[in-house]
């Protein structure tokens, strides 16, 4: 069995996280028993909700153990197998970790998934064609719930889970709109993905500039909006939302390293009837198929062309996880493995 590097979680953030926090060690792979699977992994995921899990306050899912792997979805091949439902060459996509290899007890429900790489690349299926692309899915289609004609407006539109949004609610019929952050960005957002609008927030100091931005871009105000960021984002987008709107609160990373992140104009939710939810993809897992489908057919076709950040070797895993945090990523952000 081959030796395994991996990347564990050393010690807890104290307000913003740091390369320190981190620790990489080597083991050996232990052997197969009967029902398990070696994996080698090609791609690592890297994503927000793991900031959230390195510490060790009461939140939707259990810290991350300090001392063990970081916890994420990885892409990769099946090296040796010992569960009749997996074959060597297989590719296939699970939680295996900040590692190099895994071993999967493949018989557990949920914990591996074959996938086809015919017309989906394998790195697709830790982003558009993935977790992020179902967390688009999830937030606009049962919590939005977008009407053709209407208007959704979706931050960090250049992201992983935006994109994904951003080109759903187009397929929807819907007049979209991107916040991102740089020129580039929002280039991406109109010229590639096809909104109709991206607002760059770096060039909007206040919320109130950058809410006389989202006027102009939607003259007829907001239907549904799409939440990765909170803070001023989400104050500027309430100034503007319409009547019943819905607001699915996925994100919010501008609090990721404990600031409080206060709502400016509490008093919107009632006097414009909004409905704000949060929601934790991995509860909704019968939506998952549906959404799949929907996204491959997307990715496969060519109407959904997912930006990738790749950074080489999984030592390199924890500066592009802090990079995420501070927006240097361009789409979804992944570690390179072979």
């Amino acid at each position: 069995m081959p030796r395994n590097k991996q990347i564990v979680l050393d010690s807890r953030p104290q307000g913003q996280a740091s390369e320190q926090n981190f620790r990489l060690q080597e083991v050996d792979t232990p052997p197969l028993s009967d029902g398990q699977v070696l994996v080698r992994h090609h791609f690592l995921s890297l994503d927000p909700y793991m900031r959230g899990r390195m510490n060790e306050g009461k939140s939707y899912a259990a810290p991350q153990p300090l001392g063990e792997v970081m916890i994420g979805g990885t892409a990769g091949e099946v090296i040796e197998s010992r569960h009749p439902g997996f074959a060597p060459g297989d590719s296939v996509v699970g939680m295996g970790g900040w590692q190099e290899y895994s071993v999967v007890d493949a018989g557990q429900p949920g914990m591996l998934r074959k996938v086809d790489t015919r017309q989906v690349p394998l790195s697709h299926y830790l982003g558009a064609v993935g977790m992020p692309g179902v967390t688009a899915w999830y937030g606009l289609q049962r919590i939005i719930a977008p009407q053709a004609g209407q208007t959704i407006v979706v931050s960090a539109a250049s992201g992983a889970v935006g994109s994904a949004v951003g080109v759903l609610a187009k397929e929807r019929g819907c007049r979209a709109v991107g916040i991102a952050g740089g020129a580039d960005k929002c280039r991406y957002v109109t010229e590639e993905l096809g909104l109709d609008a991206c607002i760059d927030h770096r060039e909007h100091a206040d919320t109130a500039s950058l809410s006389r931005a989202l006027k102009l871009a939607c003259p007829s105000g907001i239907d549904g909006h799409f939440e990765n960021v909170g803070g001023r984002v989400l104050d500027a987008v309430m100034l503007r939302m319409n009547a019943f709107g819905r607001i699915a609160l996925c994100g919010m990373i501008a609090g990721y390293d404990g600031q409080p992140i206060p709502l400016t104009y509490p008093q919107l939710i009632l006097t414009q009837r909004m409905r704000i939810e949060g929601f934790i993809v991995s509860e909704h897992m019968d939506d998952w198929p549906q959404a799949l489908r929907e996204l491959a057919g997307l990715v496969g076709s060519g109407r959904f062309r997912p930006r990738e950040t790749v950074s080489m070797g999984l030592e390199t895993a924890p500066t592009a996880f802090l990079g995420l945090l501070q927006g240097r990523n361009f789409g979804k952000q992944l570690v390179k493995l072979t």
